[in-house]
């Protein structure tokens, strides 16, 4: 994998930034917990048994901490800023819940996937009680701003899902095309949760919209990082097998750059592993000799540096400040994890 040093080691000092922000969110975070444990209650027992198997599972509830760091960022934080991270909190874990019924997923945080001990139709429905959640914590606070930020999250997710859906094993899938799916299905919702941290916080139009800039670019970062990590990285850690991507036919940067320079042989060796749902270690190792061979893999992770810079320039006009730091180097973090 080409990758220069100094973007290595850039990526590399980083890493303790996300224990600093964990530790300097850790009262808000501490709220967002107990607010999450409440709301995830029902008197139907089946729905808090789900609820609190994948939230139980841990996660590194990321998206929830940005909320509260973007609102500790400006310094008038009013308390709507726990809502607004618990229900950014139930979202992600809803499309996950979601996801894994779409994708058949067997493994989600380490550990079997909700389906797989209580079927699909409770996944789906726990996965739509968090939504219906989110939006009772959204409304709790008044803000119909933050409330029409995240509503447009919601209806955006939901079409990238569709989307990725569609174009499930298309063999002419772009480069362009990925990016308007993660651009939609995971960017979107970092972008709402470091926005509506921001105005949570007091920020003003020019502070919402750097924040608002900083959570896409980091969230465009985060999903290539990950779909290279599906590729070569391990599942105890992954949380999911290795190579979940390829058996489920997903287009991911790593795949379509190998598709576009792959000669016929090769692209025979791919399109026979892709969304076969039985591809096991060979074919998988098969794929990744092609994807050396172009260089697929580092591509992608150059590309997820670009926008962790991205996210780290969005910063630049704020006023100095710890948080600030904290926040430049997370963006880092992100691309850290492949290493």
């Amino acid at each position: 994998m080409a990758l220069s040093a100094a973007a290595a080691n850039e990526a590399m000092t980083s890493a303790g930034a996300l224990d600093r922000l964990l530790d300097a969110t850790r009262p808000g975070m501490d709220r967002v917990n107990a607010m999450i444990l409440a709301k995830a209650s029902s008197h139907v027992d089946l729905v808090p048994e789900v609820a609190r198997y994948l939230i139980d599972a841990g996660g590194k509830r990321l998206r929830p901490m940005l909320t509260i760091a973007a609102a500790m960022l400006f310094g008038k934080a009013n308390g709507s800023e726990v809502n607004f991270a618990a229900a950014v909190e139930f979202m992600h874990n809803a499309t996950l819940l979601h996801d894994d019924v779409v994708d058949e997923s067997d493994m989600r945080r380490g550990r079997a996937a909700a389906r797989m001990k209580w079927g699909n139709q409770a996944s789906v429905l726990v996965g739509d009680f968090l939504l219906g959640q989110a939006f009772m914590m959204m409304v709790d606070t008044g803000n119909v701003a933050a409330l029409k930020v995240i509503s447009q999250a919601a209806t955006i997710i939901a079409e990238g899902e569709v989307l990725q859906l569609a174009k499930t094993r298309d063999l002419s899938a772009s480069a362009a095309d990925y990016d308007e799916v993660i651009g939609a299905k995971t960017a979107t919702l970092f972008e709402a949760a470091t926005e509506v941290g921001a105005m949570a916080g007091g920020a003003d139009a020019a502070g919402r919209e750097a924040l608002r800039h900083y959570g896409r670019e980091l969230g465009f970062a985060f999903q290539l990082v990950d779909d290279v990590l599906d590729y070569r990285g391990e599942a105890d850690t992954l949380g999911k097998n290795t190579g979940d991507d390829l058996r489920e036919g997903k287009m991911t940067l790593p795949m379509i750059l190998a598709l576009q320079e792959a000669t016929p042989a090769e692209r025979e060796i791919i399109v026979a592993a892709l969304g076969n749902v039985d591809a096991g270690a060979a074919e998988l190792r098969q794929v990744l000799a092609v994807f050396d061979r172009y260089d697929t893999l580092g591509r992608t992770i150059e590309r997820a540096i670009t926008h962790a810079r991205r996210a780290r320039e969005s910063l630049k006009q704020l006023p100095p400040s710890e948080m600030k730091s904290l926040l430049g180097e997370v963006a880092e973090i992100t691309v850290s994890r492949a290493y």
